[in-house]
């Protein structure tokens, strides 16, 4: 057995502390299961607030954390610790335990594979809408407030939905060797923790299908964002997988049935080195609910 630990710490992107909460706690964990292990064993619980800040704030961001470890993923806060700040900062540590063995690395991909996504990517620009509708709602006047609404919605619960469940469908399988790598989505975006999934395989990718958030793209267009070439960062994203190309259609069948959504975003190939390539003929799939 080993223990795997990871360690985040980010500023708040939304106004509801409890959701905030929540979306903290999915981002410290989802870095453990990307490592496929399978439970949380704890988190510790790290805020940062200033000495101004309502005491229901700091209360609402706890009751959030608390709410996701305990009732979405069945694990709990094992402690922590509070500083004063100028500025808010949240999130913690978070530990797992899991045979050596199990541990499926972020490298490994192999020629052929097909890459798997477990979530829409587009929550840079969503969240950007969140906040424009707050403070400058004229710079959106052209969109349909709305559509813009059920988009947030759905970027709030893709940042609040685990990816413990993605775990638990691979350990469903007694020999899960057909998944070469595995990563989340997160700061780098889809096309940058591809290139981290290449690392030192002289091989490289081509992304021919891109899930992404309604709206995501027209707002990324318009708000300067990297959404072509798929560099927009995402928080709390979905598990990225190189899949061996015979067991695809099984493995997405096994998912689809466990209510994961998925979608084959690309293959591995043998290219220009270490490269991330956007087909010209790619596939831009308007997502507006999971």
């Amino acid at each position: 057995m080993v223990l795997v630990k990871n360690i985040d710490i980010f500023t708040p992107i939304i106004d509801e502390p409890e959701i905030q909460g929540e979306i903290a706690a999915c981002n410290v964990t989802n870095d453990i299961f990307a490592m496929n292990v399978p439970e949380i064993s704890g988190m510790l619980v790290f805020l940062a607030i200033s000495n101004r800040t309502p005491i229901e704030v700091a209360e609402g961001i706890l009751r959030g954390i608390k709410y996701f470890m305990e009732k979405k993923i069945n694990s709990s806060i094992v402690g922590g610790h509070t500083i004063y700040s100028e500025w808010p900062l949240m999130g913690g540590e978070a530990s797992g335990y899991v045979l050596k063995d199990s541990i499926i690395r972020k490298q490994g991909v192999k020629k052929g594979d097909k890459l798997i996504l477990t979530k829409p990517i587009g929550l840079q620009a969503i969240m950007a809408s969140y906040r424009l509708l707050k403070d400058f709602p004229e710079m959106l006047e052209h969109y349909s407030v709305n559509e813009l609404q059920k988009s947030i919605n759905l970027a709030i619960k893709i940042m609040t939905t685990s990816n413990q469940n993605v775990v638990k469908t691979i350990h469903s399988y007694k020999d899960f060797s057909f998944i070469h790598a595995l990563s989340d989505i997160t700061g780098f975006g889809l096309a940058g923790h591809t290139a981290e999934m290449l690392q030192n395989s002289k091989l490289s990718a081509i992304i021919d299908t891109i899930p992404s958030i309604k709206l995501s793209e027209e707002l990324s267009h318009e708000l300067g964002y990297s959404f072509d070439d798929c560099m927009c960062h995402e928080t709390a994203g979905g598990m990225l997988l190189s899949v061996d190309p015979t067991k695809v259609e099984e493995f997405t069948t096994v998912l689809t049935s466990n209510k994961i959504p998925n979608w084959t975003v690309g293959t591995i190939i043998k290219d220009e080195l270490g490269i991330v390539r956007i087909s010209e003929n790619v596939q831009n799939l308007e997502i507006t609910n999971i």
